[in-house]
């Protein structure tokens, strides 16, 4: 009896012992997370896509931010987050603990980066932006997305986005603008489908950079085509020639139109064919599609360049000849003014 009565407590002292020392281990194991890192700065850590923790762990050992790569993958699997790490890149502050740094990394709290891809661009204009962009990953798109198919904007992404994710993040955010705005149209537009409003707002946006005006633009060219007239439109002559690239003289210099361009026949030549172009001529804006799809009443058919960033609006002939003479006036001016300069 006496002899079961020594195991009993010698058991119960085992117990005792074990859980003392488990508790003990739990607050070492506690106390060593939140405890202060070793790193002095801020630094910026980055999570490449596929990483695993073993591998995130060792680096952040070995760069001074945390002490201890095991004991990261210990608390990691204790909380269950081995495979929670987020790919990106991450600000960690100065004595950052090891806790906390697991926290920002499974959290996601990723540094945001921009990359802003203006109005009126072409597709293949936009690409050489997005293909030159340092941060964002992979290759391009094997067959490039279809011309006026990008919405521009500027976007945000994580580091390890690629390229191919954030073109596919561009052509969403315009179908999704359509979806939303088509249905909420003007009655009685010249336009057969979201695609006509697309190739008529890429007309608008590549005719003028005033935002104030685009309105006026697009109720001009929605007059124009309801009265059966061409829109007679300068950017649709330059796509049909170069694909929508600035057109350069044999020295070199950006040069205007010539009149064989402008007799040239084309599928997106306004001078020469009726209604629409065959595709759009960029990618235009938000406001540019709003635009073309609830425009303003006006009685204007004609306008031309103003020579300083606007243009001279006209409901006549008579009237936007008058406006014509007007803006060659004003540019032998500037002619005459540029050279007695130098």
């Amino acid at each position: 009896m006496k002899f079961i009565k020594g195991l009993i407590s010698l058991l119960v002292a085992v117990v005792i012992l074990s859980a003392a020392a488990a508790g003990a281990g739990w607050l070492w194991l506690q106390n060593e997370v939140a405890r202060d890192g070793p790193s002095v700065a801020e630094t910026i850590f980055i999570v490449e896509p596929g990483e695993g923790l073993l591998s995130v762990a060792a680096r952040l050992e070995k760069q001074g931010i945390i002490r201890n790569a095991r004991l990261m993958h210990l608390k990691a699997r204790i909380d269950g987050t081995e495979t929670a790490l987020k790919t990106g890149e991450f600000t960690l502050g100065p004595q950052a603990s090891l806790g906390e740094v697991l926290d920002i990394l499974v959290e996601g709290k990723a540094v945001m980066h921009k990359l802003t891809l203006p109005e009126g661009r072409t597709t293949a204009q936009l690409l050489r932006l997005i293909e030159a962009d340092p941060v964002l990953t992979g290759p391009m798109p094997e067959t490039p997305p279809a011309e006026g198919s990008l919405l521009p904007d500027t976007y945000l992404y994580h580091r390890g986005m690629t390229r191919v994710k954030l073109i596919a993040q561009m052509q969403k955010a315009q179908d999704d603008l359509l979806k939303d705005l088509w249905p909420k149209r003007q009655e009685g537009l010249p336009l057969a489908n979201p695609y006509e409003a697309v190739i008529l707002a890429s007309v608008v946006e590549k005719e003028t950079g005033n935002a104030e005006e685009r309105p006026e633009v697009a109720a001009l060219f929605t007059t124009r085509l309801k009265r059966g007239m061409r829109l007679e439109s300068d950017p649709t002559i330059i796509y049909g020639v170069s694909r929508g690239e600035p057109l350069y003289n044999k020295a070199g210099k950006r040069r205007t139109l010539l009149r064989s361009e402008i007799d040239r026949k084309t599928d997106w030549n306004t001078y020469q064919i009726d209604g629409l172009p065959k595709t759009p001529i960029c990618n235009p804006g938000r406001d540019a599609i709003a635009a073309v799809l609830d425009p303003p009443e006006t009685e204007y058919i004609f306008f031309v360049a103003d020579g300083k960033g606007g243009h001279l609006f006209a409901k006549t002939l008579a009237e936007h000849n008058r406006n014509v003479a007007a803006y060659r006036k004003y540019e032998r001016e500037e002619i005459a003014r540029e050279r007695a300069d130098k």
